[in-house]
């Protein structure tokens, strides 16, 4: 008997599992081919986990790390205000301005490190929107192809490792893994030297200076 409640138990255990697996893939799916926005798509998944009862809604509830949605929420206004007063410009092209005239590999060096501090105090998307056009401006001052400037951006706006306030996946399991502050750093400094070794000769590589 209780061998037959636990085959029972497996079973149902395993349909659910493929469910959620399906809603999940087929949010996924919706969102990568452009039918609906991504955010939509996730939301629309949530809302099919809860309604067919693969996670009852008390669970959904105290599931939720409340202080991290806080923290997200306090650190939009921050990002807003670093990006409308002008303060990430002005750093990004002071530091960015030492290059000038110099050798585009140091440039392009220099661009991805200062995108890559910025992400992790800013959004990817402030970031990548201060860092974007001033990338595109040194390439032309220096004569050589924008495209690898821009891709530099675009590498080091998705870069935020140091922090878990820098992107909200960093701060969605600092709760749940029981990290600290200093765990980001430790582990998140060596990434993004690796980042910046890899990165900086494919790009100029592939997208010749």
């Amino acid at each position: 008997m209780f061998a037959a409640w636990r085959e029972t138990r497996s079973g149902r255990q395993q349909k659910v599992g493929t469910l959620a697996f399906s809603i999940f893939a087929g949010a996924l799916v919706l969102a990568s081919v452009g039918i609906v926005p991504f955010e939509l798509a996730l939301a629309g998944g949530a809302l099919a986990v809860v309604l067919t009862n693969i996670i009852p809604t008390h669970d959904m509830y105290d599931s939720v790390d409340w202080s991290i949605v806080v923290l997200l929420g306090a650190m939009i206004p921050v990002g807003l205000a670093i990006e409308s007063t002008g303060t990430g410009a002005l750093i990004a092209s002071g530091i960015l301005g030492l290059t000038d005239g110099g050798s585009p590999i140091l440039a392009l060096t220099i661009l991805m490190v200062v995108t890559m501090i910025m992400t992790d105090i800013m959004s990817n998307a402030a970031t990548a929107l201060v860092a974007g056009p001033i990338s595109f401006s040194l390439g032309q001052a220096l004569g050589v192809n924008p495209d690898a400037f821009l891709m530099a951006v675009a590498i080091g706006a998705s870069s935020a490792f140091l922090t878990p306030i820098g992107h909200q996946n960093n701060a969605l399991i600092i709760g749940p893994g029981g990290y600290h502050f200093g765990d980001y750093w430790r582990m998140g400094l060596p990434l993004k030297v690796l980042d910046v070794i890899v990165s900086v000769p494919l790009l100029a590589i592939i997208w010749p200076l």
